[in-house]
């Protein structure tokens, strides 16, 4: 271990908590957040997000922060949560990890950023490393955060304080491909800190590190391997509306086409959470700041955000073929955050199903054991359920593949005539249709 490097991880969601409790198998490192809650729980050995488990969190967790009192304190590897700055003041490395949504017209959102840069510019000191792991348009870490760094600390970029950049790649809800066991581009402000940062790394990733040569390349990586895949998703969720058109079962075109050993096995669905769903808008911004207007890219983001009405109005017009009364109907949404088997509902496309699904007056129930109840009524005003309905409904929605989800008895939630619709292909002949 190295007793020079003491680390602080701005931000402790769904990225900064499985960094934070990384590192601190090496490292004494205070992760800082302005949630004080957040803290709180993490402190008592719990971790909401379901990302880091519980046992693996008090591994590591110490109640006293390690930077703190002797020497011989201050060497002691192990995570201390804190909501108070004065926490991260003894720090020399400090990694930003805080989220960079878009706004309602699907702007960058730097908000985050800022305030965070501003507040590590309070405690920052001669010869510290402030490491970005957000994802961000080109430029934006030297152009947009630097300037807020230097303007609070009163010091001086590359003379005074260093900066690095390493994109997160986390995939919330992935129990195999952990952060450890992902692969990391670092970059560096200047030659030696690129090193700096990239053995930072090394020395807790095992599946090892890719050092780029300027911080705008790793930011251009990052922002350009979600937006293909999102591209790409928009390609089949085309093809989706093309087959049901045509009367074709898109899911068995697709495994066809997968025999052939260079294609790419994308499936069509709602494209949502805080990274596919959103960073596209930001290299497409900067792009159109500079006076180049990206035609795929918006129309990959154009043909995902349409899929929540189009999956509503498929069922729409299944539920009249089944001649069900469509107001007062009674709809089960199964599932409504962003992915499988996480808690996570940031940016969540299930909502634009069940928008457009109560625009024709219909009774919507939202069952989704994962999401906590008071966060999504918090974020977009909806009611959801953590127990299993007791009803019977005109219409089921199987809108995320929770594994719960897998063995439900569907039949005992069906009215007379009841319609299912499976949006991700999990229910082995018990829908109606599928997309």
């Amino acid at each position: 271990m190295n007793t020079e490097i003491k680390i602080a991880v701005i931000g402790l969601g769904y990225v900064g908590l499985p960094l934070a409790r990384l590192l601190a198998t090496k490292y004494p490192v205070v992760g800082f957040d302005i949630n004080a809650p957040r803290v709180a729980a993490l402190n008592g050995g719990h971790d909401s997000t379901l990302e880091v488990e519980d046992d693996v969190l008090q591994s590591v967790l110490l109640k006293e922060n390690p930077l703190k009192g002797t020497s011989e304190g201050a060497n002691t590897t192990g995570l201390f949560c804190s909501a108070n700055l004065e926490d991260i003041a003894d720090c020399n490395y400090y990694i930003v990890t805080v989220p960079t949504p878009v706004d309602k017209n699907n702007r960058p959102d730097l908000t985050p950023l800022y305030k965070s840069s501003e507040s590590v510019a309070k405690v920052l000191k001669k010869d510290d490393i402030v490491i970005y792991e957000s994802t961000v348009f080109p430029g934006a870490t030297e152009d947009e955060c630097v300037p807020v760094l230097e303007k609070h600390s009163g010091l001086k970029f590359n003379e005074d304080f260093f900066v690095g950049y390493s994109p997160e790649r986390i995939n919330p809800g992935d129990k195999e491909h952990t952060v450890e066991k992902i692969l990391k581009v670092t970059a560096g402000s200047t030659p030696e800190t690129g090193q700096k940062v990239n053995e930072l790394y090394k020395s807790v990733i095992i599946a090892g590190t890719h050092l780029a040569p300027t911080i705008k390349v790793a930011e251009a990586a990052k922002v350009i391997e979600n937006s293909q895949r999102d591209i790409n998703i928009a390609f089949v969720n085309e093809l989706a509306k093309i087959f049901n058109i045509m009367d074709i079962d898109t899911q068995a075109v697709l495994e066809a086409a997968g025999t052939k050993w260079n294609f790419l096995p994308f499936k069509p669905g709602l494209v949502g959470g805080h990274c596919i769903g959103v960073d596209p808008y930001y290299l497409a911004q900067k792009a159109q700041e500079m006076g180049y207007h990206p035609e795929i890219i918006l129309a990959g983001r154009r043909m995902n955000d349409s899929m929540g009405p189009y999956v509503a109005s498929e069922v729409i017009k299944l539920m009249l073929q089944n001649e069900i009364k469509i107001k007062s109907s009674k709809i089960l949404i199964l599932g409504i955050t962003f992915k499988e088997n996480c808690p996570d509902v940031r940016n969540t496309k299930v909502v634009d199903v069940i928008k457009e699904l109560q625009s024709y007056s219909t009774e919507v129930t939202i069952y989704d054991p994962f999401a906590t109840p008071s966060e999504v009524m918090h974020e977009y005003g909806l009611t959801t359920t953590q127990e299993i309905p007791n009803d019977k409904f005109d219409a089921i929605i199987l809108a995320v593949a929770h594994n719960e989800f897998l063995d439900m008895d569907l039949d005992a939630l069906k009215a007379d005539n009841a319609v299912v619709y499976d949006v991700k292909g999990i229910l082995e002949g018990k829908a109606n249709r599928k997309l």
